[in-house]
């Protein structure tokens, strides 16, 4: 997702090799092809396939998630890159869910074909080759895209720059919290029959996404600038679950990842599209009124946070 809407719109021509907002990161590809408007007023689009990704994930985006192939735009894909990463090393996030959420992910956004932007040293090119086969296998097994509608996008663009950019944070504890969220969310269907398929997968699903977060909030959902604050509040609520202290702000960021965790999971697909359309309806939930759950306004850190979050 590109970083600023203001950004003056470039044009871009079949061909043309680019890089692509998905998610906060960019990601190197190339345009297949411009479908324009016939409300002249109206922005093109454009076909765009994404490096060391499979063909399903070719999508139509607008010009303002590209940005052209040059040394100032290469620094920011670095820079993005650098900033997703968690500083310690990556532990395995998925939870011992029921049946129904079953997921043994071993991949974060940032391990995604493409994701560095750089070629593997000499020597060991038939290895990435491999990774990138056991990559396809596993997209061959669970293609799956989840709609993100675009006021929650924006919320996700103002919150990329005001962590990485402005140096700011989200206000912790968070009230409604993610645990508070998904009870609404469960209050806000109408109940079925108790004891039902229907309801036990329903609450499944809330179960696993609550478990999920907890499990994946530490390694795969914070910039870098957060370790700092996720440590400190972590040691000042030792006893709560990550999803009773963080909000909406780092749930939608967990959905945004969502994609690329299910593809390495052993669901099958059935069970995969059953949880993509629970997810989707959740995420329709949260569009509803995202001012209900969002922090209006984030929290400049304190130059002795600054100071200590270059540490990590």
């Amino acid at each position: 997702m590109p970083p600023a809407a203001s950004q003056k719109v470039l044009t871009y021509e079949v061909q043309e090799r680019v890089l692509c907002f998905h998610g906060p990161m960019l990601y190197e590809a190339k345009v297949l092809e411009v479908k324009k408007s016939e409300d002249k007023k109206e922005l093109p689009e454009y076909k765009v396939h994404y490096k060391g990704w499979k063909n399903t994930w070719d999508e139509f985006v607008p010009a303002d998630r590209l940005r052209k192939m040059n040394e100032e735009n290469l620094r920011l894909q670095k820079e993005l890159n650098d900033n997703t990463k968690p500083s310690s090393k990556r532990t395995n996030p998925a939870p011992n869910a029921k049946a129904g959420m079953k997921m043994s992910s071993k991949a974060g956004s940032e391990d995604l074909p493409g994701a560095s932007g750089t070629l593997p040293p000499r020597g060991q090119k038939r290895g990435r080759e491999l990774e990138i086969e056991k990559e396809e296998d596993f997209m061959k097994r669970h293609d799956i895209k989840i709609t993100i509608p675009d006021n929650l996008k924006a919320l996700l663009v103002d919150d990329w720059e005001n962590v990485t950019k402005n140096q700011q944070l989200v206000p912790l504890p968070r009230n409604p919290s993610v645990s508070q969220i998904l009870q609404k969310y469960r209050e806000s269907v109408p109940k079925k029959r108790e004891g039902s398929a229907d309801t036990d997968i329903f609450d499944e699903v809330i179960a696993g996404l609550k478990l999920y977060f907890d499990k994946s909030l530490g390694t795969i959902l914070l910039y870098r600038f957060e370790r700092q604050q996720y440590m400190e509040i972590r040691k000042e609520h030792p006893g709560k679950e990550a999803s009773e202290l963080y909000g909406a702000e780092h749930l939608l960021r967990l959905f945004v990842s969502m994609p690329e965790l299910l593809a390495h999971t052993n669901m099958d697909p059935q069970s995969i599209s059953k949880l993509r359309e629970h997810i989707e309806d959740f995420i329709r939930f949260l569009g509803k009124n995202p001012e209900q759950y969002v922090a209006e306004h984030y929290e400049s850190a304190s130059p002795r946070y600054i100071d200590l979050s270059r540490g990590l």
